[in-house]
């Protein structure tokens, strides 16, 4: 049985009650949990177990490994408490959209570039493109569609499109319906305002460097 993941149920929810199902040496294993790990580009989340630090989350099929501080002196079977540093996991959220939608709007308006790679942290996102010339001719035209759907504050959806593999999307009515296993915002709106910086990466590749303005 695998961990209950309460990130994709409610992504706001900062804490939760586990059972620890598994242990070795520091390496621990949850019941349920609230701490996203790393996927699809999108960090891992930050937080404790019974108040130790959790260094590293790796998900792994359907589990997800929490390695957390030595000395710990926790048991399989113990209760715990799981704690999530909710400024980080926002942050994450809100520049995960702001990426989304700038992918979405070049795929829509620019030929369906393809894209070589993806990266999420807490303070910033990045796409890269195989795109030839220069991309930031486009930014200003992306930034004012980008606007419009981030100020409009639209309902985003986040559901399973296949609960027994996990498989998960997120949409907004009207603009874009896409597989993607991260945590979301319950609205558009929620991004704020966002700049972009380019970065050529190589020969015909192009970066996209997105960054949180409020």
């Amino acid at each position: 049985m695998s961990v209950k993941k309460l990130f994709w149920e409610d992504p706001y929810l900062t804490e939760t009650e586990a059972v620890i199902t598994g242990i070795d040496g520091n390496i621990v294993l949850l019941d349920r949990t609230v701490i996203f790990a790393f996927s699809g580009g999108q960090h891992s989340d930050s937080g404790t177990i019974n108040g130790y630090q959790i260094l590293k989350a790796e998900k792994k099929d359907r589990e997800i490994y929490y390695t957390i501080e030595n000395n710990h002196g926790l048991t399989q079977g113990s209760s715990v408490k799981v704690l999530l540093d909710w400024k980080k996991r926002y942050r994450l959220m809100r520049l995960h959209f702001a990426a989304e939608i700038i992918l979405e709007l070049i795929n829509q308006n620019y030929q369906n570039p393809e894209k070589i790679g993806a990266n999420i942290s807490s303070e910033k996102a990045r796409l890269d493109f195989i795109w030839h010339g220069n991309i930031s001719a486009i930014f200003d035209d992306i930034i004012s569609k980008s606007a419009v759907i981030i100020n409009s504050d639209l309902p985003i959806i986040s559901s399973f499109s296949d609960a027994a593999n996990e498989k998960r999307y997120w949409e907004v009515k009207g603009f874009a319906k896409v597989s993607c296993g991260g945590t979301h915002l319950k609205r558009t709106g929620e991004v704020g305002q966002i700049g972009l910086k380019r970065n050529n990466i190589g020969k015909d590749k192009e970066r996209i460097e997105i960054f949180l303005l409020s």
